[in-house]
């Protein structure tokens, strides 16, 4: 029988250990490597390219969520998680499985079955099973860039202004600009609205970054922050901010 590569990810070693005792009776699946956070998980799945992950969500350093963002390939995955069942629909909209801690053999066996008929298919990509996973209305908290085998991690709060490239977001923090592969409409999707406006289609500015808004020609304006950059401000746009302001007021 060929055999499955697999990676498991939890930051309790008794929790990996559950996992491999429950993949004893599985003598096709492959452990490539165990990762006890969220850093060597990304380095492993990158690296070692496996058919299927088995991942925790809750751990230090980087969440689940945010190494399926990272990783660099499209396996199966099989959430291995305490995490409160309201994300879970999620989940299951994209065809992935997952185990609620403590699970059973029986349970497991059935999880793993399922992501064994995936392997081979089209699979969604990582980042956007990520987005779809999170709860609704659960914000993004910060953002995380791979760059080559460095890993950047950006408190929203942080966070000046994005400016879109292409397919990319150039992210401009206390005066450093990081590339990032997401268009700017899916970062806009998992900012908090009510600190983050879209002020031009190529924009999106921290509101508690802007000093003032400004005419810049007969129809247009600026935004003013308050280190000096200036942003163009679209008409939809300077009415988006208009609101919030107001309703900060």
């Amino acid at each position: 029988m060929k055999k499955v590569g697999a990676i498991i990810v939890d930051d309790e070693e008794l929790a990996r250990q559950v996992v491999r005792e429950c993949l004893a009776s599985h003598p096709e699946i492959e452990v490539l490597a165990e990762c006890a956070n969220g850093f060597e998980a990304v380095k492993a799945i990158t690296e070692l390219k496996p058919q299927l992950v088995l991942l925790d969500i809750q751990m230090p350093k980087l969440d689940g969520f945010e190494v399926l963002e990272l990783a660099g390939s499209e396996p199966a995955v099989i959430f291995v998680t305490a995490y409160d069942t309201y994300a879970l629909r999620a989940f299951d909209v994209h065809a992935v499985d997952y185990l609620l801690k403590p699970f059973s053999q029986e349970r497991f066996d059935a999880a793993l079955e399922r992501a064994r008929r995936r392997i081979g298919t089209a699979l969604p990509p990582l980042a956007e099973l990520a987005a779809a996973a999170r709860p609704p209305e659960q914000y993004l908290r910060r953002i995380v860039v791979k760059d080559g085998a460095r890993i950047h991690i950006i408190p929203i709060e942080k966070l000046d202004y994005a400016e879109a490239q292409d397919d990319y977001v150039c992210l401009k923090s206390e005066g450093k600009s990081i590339l990032k592969q997401q268009p700017i409409s899916s970062l806009e999707s998992s900012l908090d609205p009510a600190q983050f406006v879209r002020i031009h289609r190529s924009f999106l500015v921290n509101l508690s970054r802007v000093a003032k808004v400004e005419p810049f020609t007969k129809d247009s304006r600026v935004a003013v922050l308050k280190d000096g950059t200036q942003l163009p401000v679209s008409r939809s746009g300077y009415a988006r901010l208009r609101e919030l302001v107001e309703n900060r007021a």
